[in-house]
């Protein structure tokens, strides 16, 4: 390790091939000299030399901001990190012993010998709706989990987490220094990420969208311009909670209501754009809304992303403190009374103890396991919906060994700071973050995201938990902090986004049901999913319960369109 920053390196030469992403902002200020006079990869070359070298993953500890780097020598050695958060991503490939990597698995894939499909994969998106890091679509090609590095000597790739989340939750603190401290923070976060462009957001009428409105109101020196997008489906459409933000904080506010035609336009594109099966159905809505946008002349967007998942905000935080209650119960009163009473007994058959009966067995299941009892394909049944040539070659217990070994890795912390921790991957990293990256990138304008802004997510690993949820109240210290700044009504809605209403429109839209039906069977022909599963879905359960099954319809149809249109299925 060297005492000072340098470029001739041990391990990464001057002459190393780099792939530099993002805005790294690198807390050494040797290194962000460096950086500003050298380069981004010259800072990083220096920071791998200073990292341990049985730890080179490290040299990314020391580096905030969203970035994905990779360096390669001539020796055939190689360094990759991506940020906390992975808000940037990078594929690998080994091929003869040669290290290869790119910003997309299907670049990597593409490469000769080209790299098949994965079954494996294909199973994990349609448990996931995407397909979690490090697997891709792709045999042999691997993408590098949010907060690792990775080091590549002799043919072998090594892969670590250079940060883990630490709770250390304040003991009895102060409400009124906290909540300045947290206002200050969001302020210099949301002020950070403008661009000197047009100052604009996207604004869903949530809570974290509107505190980002109105906090660029008081950074840029004049209003945001703010982005919203409507449905003409009941239950779905939140326009009138971004009005309301637009009014409170005299932003410069554009609507677009989404139609099906639209859907049938953009599917394809959508699809296509990704470099694997994406199924988070609020990408479309996102599209049209970055598009809007930079039709506007917006360079950056900033995104709210993030708020729930720091401070408590999903309700599935407070169902299952609900059923952590029953922990506190005495183990003698659950095994000898409880339990044989409600499940051994015509007692639990009762309409009144049907509801005990489903909540003890519940409680029963460990987190992060019973967090999967609500998952779709899982109560559809697996022999219902694949072929069982299928089935054989992959293993259906994989998936959950993933989540487990995600938990794990918040050892010591609170459930609920556990299964912010968890969500931190798998709703930020996995899947919210690849769609607003995915989407405002196909529209050609950036994005930034103030909550995941360093300083915050610190922030947040010192308040205390019932700061986050109180009693089953939700991100009761975001609320309360920002009570006067946002409007009452926005602070009593209940969130939603930019959920898209596709089952509904599915089942009424001419177009949309053949498009749908015409994806759905060609999927069929795949050998994947059966083809009466399909037929039972798309004639009897969708039909009679549009808002659920519409979920299994879009991933479904999102799968065959990326196939189709990706040139995937051929290899």
């Amino acid at each position: 390790m060297t005492d000072s920053p340098s470029t001739s390196a041990s391990r990464a030469p001057a002459a190393a091939q780099a792939l530099t992403l993002g805005r790294p902002r690198f807390k050494d200020p040797a290194l962000a000299r460096l950086a500003d006079e050298r380069g981004v990869a010259a800072a990083w070359q220096a920071a791998l030399d200073q990292a341990p070298s049985h730890e080179p993953a490290q040299a990314a500890a020391g580096v905030d901001g969203d970035f994905a780097i990779a360096l390669a020598d001539g020796a055939g050695r190689g360094f990759l990190a991506v940020d906390r958060f992975a808000v940037h991503s990078l594929c690998w490939r080994v091929i003869d012993g040669r290290l290869h990597y790119a910003e997309r698995a299907d670049t990597l894939a593409a490469l000769p010998p080209a790299a098949p499909l994965d079954p494996q994969a294909l199973f994990d998106y349609l448990y996931f709706h995407v397909i979690p890091s490090p697997r891709t679509a792709f045999q042999g090609v691997w993408r590098l989990p949010p907060a690792h590095g990775a080091w590549f000597e002799d043919g072998r790739m090594t892969v670590a987490p250079y940060w883990t989340p630490r709770f250390e939750e304040a003991q009895r603190p102060a409400f009124e220094p906290l909540a300045a401290e947290f206002r200050q923070l969001v302020q210099q976060a949301v002020a950070a990420r403008l661009d000197g462009g047009k100052p604009a957001c996207f604004l869903s009428g949530g809570t974290d969208s509107s505190t980002v409105a109105g906090m660029i109101g008081r950074v840029a020196g004049r209003p945001a311009a703010t982005y919203s997008i409507g449905f003409e489906a009941e239950g779905y459409d939140e326009m009138a909670y971004a009005r309301i933000a637009a009014r409170r904080f005299g932003t410069e506010h554009h609507e677009y209501y989404v139609t099906p035609e639209d859907l049938l336009r953009s599917i394809p594109a959508v699809a296509a754009h990704y470099d694997q099966p994406f199924g988070n159905s609020s990408a479309l809505p996102a599209f049209y809304c970055a598009k809007m946008a930079r039709e506007d002349g917006v360079t950056r967007l900033l995104a709210g992303d993030g708020g729930d998942e720091l401070f408590g905000g999903n309700a599935r935080y407070a169902k299952q403190r609900v059923f952590g209650w029953y922990d506190g119960v005495p183990a003698p009163l659950r095994a000898g009374l409880l339990e044989p009473l409600l499940q051994r007994t015509p007692l639990g058959a009762l309409p009144l103890a049907r509801k005990g009966r489903s909540y003890v067995e519940q409680a029963r299941v460990p987190l992060p396991d019973r967090m999967q009892q609500y998952n779709l394909l899982l109560r559809l049944g697996l022999a219902q919906v694949f072929t069982p040539e299928f089935l054989a070659r992959v293993d259906p217990a994989d998936p959950l060994r993933q989540q487990q070994a995600v938990w794990q890795q918040a050892q010591g912390a609170s459930p609920l700071n556990r299964m912010l921790a968890y969500d931190w991957r798998y709703t930020l990293a996995e899947a919210d973050l690849p769609k607003v990256c995915g989407t405002t990138a196909l529209a050609g304008v950036g994005v930034a995201f103030p909550f995941l802004d360093p300083a915050l997510v610190d922030f947040s690993l010192r308040l205390p938990g019932d700061y986050k949820l109180k009693g089953l109240k939700l991100r009761w210290f975001f609320k309360e902090a920002l009570r006067g700044f946002l409007p009452d009504e926005i602070l009593a809605k209940k969130k939603q986004g930019f959920g898209l209403p596709f089952g509904v429109w599915a089942n009424r839209q001419e177009g949309l049901k053949s498009f749908a039906r015409d994806s759905l069977r060609s999927l069929g022909t795949r050998g994947i999913v059966r083809p009466a599963f399909i037929d039972e879905l798309l004639e009897r359960q969708l039909p009679s319960h549009p808002g659920y099954y519409g979920e299994m319809v879009w991933i479904l149809l999102m799968l065959e369109q990326w196939l189709q249109t990706s040139g995937a299925a051929a290899r």
